[in-house]
This record gives structure tokens, sequence and C-alpha cells, in this order.
């Protein structure tokens, strides 16, 4: 769980005012890992998870070959667009395109 600006400055305070690293990862309960963290320049400001570049992959592009090429299976579309079948799988995902399982065939 992420832990509060005020409680990162104050513990950066701590040290900076003379504290030990590990005597304030005790007195606020928190990791001396994170201590160590927030003391490196630009550490007080929270990152968030996840890519940080723009998508390799256009979506766009990816939904007219679907439309154009409705008999294609991921890992030739993965081929197409050189970026990996989970890439694929995932932004299939997000822009909800699914494959119809149903041939139109009457059942026996």
């Amino acid at each position: 769980m992420r832990c509060s600006p005020d409680l990162r400055q104050r513990v950066v305070d701590f040290v900076r005012s003379g504290g030990s690293k590990a005597d304030a990862a005790r007195r606020f309960k928190v990791g001396e890992a994170s201590v160590y963290r927030w003391l490196k320049p630009g550490g007080l400001t929270y990152q968030r998870p996840g890519p940080r570049r723009a998508h390799k992959l256009d979506w766009e592009q990816l939904r007219r070959h679907v439309e154009d090429h409705p008999d294609r299976i991921q890992a030739e579309r993965a081929r197409h667009f050189h970026v990996s079948r989970h890439c694929i799988w995932n932004a299939l995902r997000k822009l909800a395109v699914t494959h119809k399982k149903k041939d139109g065939l009457p059942r026996t």
C-alpha cells in the first residue's frame, strides 16, 4: 500500500535532521528500503506503475486488420505487427474484439 506524501516528507525530514535511516523506519513503521528510496533525488514523487512509453501497436490498424482478415489467428497477427502474441491478445481484449465460435452450420 502506498504511503501518503505527508508521511514520506516527515521520514525524509527526520533523516535529514540527523536521525538514522533504520530509526526512521522503526519510528514511522515503514520499510528501510522505502526510506532509502525516498531519500534518492526524485524519490518523494509517486511514479505510477505500468508502461512508460507509447504503444508499439496501433489499435485502429489492428481493428481494420481483424475486419479485413477475420480468419487469422493471434500468432499470425503478432507476426504481421511485429509484436508478441500476448500483446495482440491484450489489445483484442481491450478493444472488445472476440472470436466468433459459431460457424453458422446447424447442429446435428
